[in-house]
């Protein structure tokens, strides 16, 4: 006698695609324009010169250079501040 009684046709499929988010280039790597530097959900890294942000959120390179991080400090509406770093295409 069978313990599962018509639990359907399969327990499998429920895993979904990785999404393969990060940092794609590091500091001082030289890069070519349209290069993916950041892959990201909303603005954990923010533009700086030279670098565009896709509808995603992902950060790409406008010019040919070296990528270059750097922080800087943000007002949030209510007051606060955080720190965010921002990536920069010098070159």
């Amino acid at each position: 006698m069978a313990h599962t009684k018509s639990g359907g046709s399969t327990k499998l499929g429920r895993e979904s695609a990785s999404q393969r988010l990060g940092v794609k280039r590091q500091d001082n790597q030289m890069v070519k324009a349209g290069e993916v530097l950041i892959r990201q959900r909303g603005t954990k890294y923010l533009a700086g010169l030279n670098v565009g942000t896709g509808k995603d959120d992902t950060l790409y390179a406008l010019k040919a250079g070296a990528v270059k991080f750097a922080s800087k400090t943000k007002t949030k509406f209510d007051g606060r501040k955080r720190t965010a770093k921002v990536v920069s295409v010098i070159g």
